[in-house]
C-alpha cells in the first residue's frame, strides 16, 4: 500500500513538473514581435518562447491581463515567492487552452488598488488538485485533465460549491485538506506584469 502511494506520488510529481515546463513555457515568452502582443492561446507551438504573449488571471474574483516577460527565470529567489495557481477552468472560456496546453485557469494574489499596468510580479507555479478527502467527501469537484502524463489529474473546479477565483479561497480549501497544492519547482518561476481587467 505504501509502495503504491509512493509510486503514485512520484508519477504525479513527474507529470506535474513535465507539464509545468510545457504549459508555462508557452505562456512565459520574450518581448513581442512585429505582429503585436497576442493571447498565449493563439501562439503556435513553433513560436512559443520567441514572441510575447498574455493570458488572463484571476485575482480576488476579477480577471486581469498578465503579460509574460520571459521564457525562464535564472536569478536567485531570496524569499518565498507568491503562488501562481493553475486549476480547472472557472468559466466556459478557459484562460489557457489547446492547442498549446490543456484547458486551465490561473489565480494570483490581489492586485494593488490603482494598478495601471506597472505591477510586476515574480511567482511560483502550483497545480491546484482535488485531494482524496475533497473527492470522496464531494466537497471538491475535479476536472480530470490529461496533461501529458500516463494518468489524468483532478484539477479543482469548485470547493463546497464555490468557484476558486481568489488565492484566499484556494488557500482555505488547502487548509481544510480539500485540495492539494503541488509546487511545480524552480522551472516554474514566472515573471510578468499584471494590468487592469
Amino acid at each position: 500500500m505504501i509502495r503504491n502511494r509512493i509510486q503514485s506520488s512520484t508519477r504525479l510529481s513527474i507529470a506535474a513538473i513535465a507539464v509545468a515546463v510545457m504549459a508555462i513555457g508557452v505562456a512565459t515568452a520574450l518581448p513581442a514581435d512585429a505582429a503585436g502582443l497576442r493571447n498565449c492561446v493563439d501562439i503556435p507551438s513553433s513560436q512559443a518562447g520567441r514572441v510575447g504573449c498574455y493570458e488572463l488571471v484571476w485575482a480576488d474574483g476579477v480577471q486581469h491581463r498578465m503579460t509574460f516577460s520571459n521564457q525562464g527565470f535564472d536569478g536567485a529567489t531570496p524569499k518565498a515567492l507568491d503562488p501562481f495557481y493553475v486549476l480547472a477552468p472557472q468559466t466556459d472560456m478557459p484562460q489557457g487552452a489547446p492547442p498549446n496546453t490543456f484547458p486551465h485557469d490561473h489565480v494570483v494574489r490581489g492586485v494593488p488598488a490603482g494598478n495601471h499596468g506597472d505591477y510586476s510580479v515574480k511567482l511560483q507555479g502550483f497545480f491546484v488538485l482535488c485531494s482524496g478527502l475533497g473527492i470522496t467527501s464531494g466537497a471538491c469537484v475535479p476536472s480530470w485533465t490529461s496533461v501529458g502524463g500516463p494518468d489524468p489529474l483532478p484539477f479543482a473546479t469548485t470547493v463546497n460549491g464555490q468557484h476558486l477565483t481568489s488565492s484566499d479561497a484556494i488557500e482555505a480549501a488547502a487548509g481544510a485538506g480539500l485540495v492539494a497544492l503541488v509546487n511545480l519547482g524552480p522551472d516554474a518561476v514566472i515573471v510578468g506584469s499584471i494590468s487592469g481587467h
